[in-house]
């Protein structure tokens, strides 16, 4: 069995400064835990397609409870794809994530479309799916249950790591006070379900 997220947010800034912004997401105070991001490849199609690999390298603390059942030799770091494609012409950054090692344990693919808003072209829209999987026999539902708040919780790092980026796009501080409502609510609700509150 796979667990499945989604979430849709409204950002409230344009597609063009939304896709500058996540080419300058790191580093930023919000994803410390990225170390590295390096670019494999990129190159832009006949239909004036931008696309891209990267490969991410970012810190993977386990949980108590998972130290105990997982060798100490085990490495703390994991290697990630990320694969983008920037549409200019219907104004799409897509993105595909998955990890590269650990994947016995765990597998998480992630799939994030940024969209211009036809009703309000001063909005981009963000649909974020997410699927978590593990092999562990007689496991795999916890480490399924702890990769998807893991999950949640960063990606309450991301969005606040691209408020951050646009922030300095646009010469502002980056603090709470200055994040879109549409991104507190979303980070409110992403710390509730984190949490366990409905």
């Amino acid at each position: 069995m796979v667990k499945y997220f989604s979430n849709d947010v409204d950002i409230r800034t344009t597609w063009d400064h939304v896709v500058s912004a996540f080419w300058q997401r790191y580093p930023n105070p919000f994803s410390t835990h990225v170390l590295t991001e390096d670019v494999v490849l990129r190159e832009v199609t006949a239909d004036q397609r931008l696309l891209s690999r990267r490969l991410l390298t970012k810190t993977n603390r386990m949980p108590r409870w998972a130290e105990f059942l997982f060798p100490s030799n085990l490495s703390r770091s994991v290697y990630i794809v990320e694969d983008s494609v920037v549409d200019p012409v219907t104004k799409s950054l897509t993105t595909y994530t998955w990890n590269l090692n650990h994947t016995t344990l765990m597998t998480v693919e992630e799939r994030c479309v940024f969209q211009e808003s036809e009703d309000r072209p001063a909005f981009t829209l963000l649909r974020r799916e997410a699927w978590i999987s593990s092999g562990v026999y007689g496991f795999s539902r916890p480490i399924q249950e702890f990769g998807l708040a893991r999950f949640k919780s960063n990606q309450v790092k991301a969005m606040k790591g691209l408020e951050y980026a646009l922030s300095n796009l646009h010469g502002t501080l980056c603090n709470v006070e200055n994040m879109t409502e549409s991104t507190k609510k979303y980070v409110s609700l992403l710390m509730a379900d984190c949490c366990g509150r409905k």
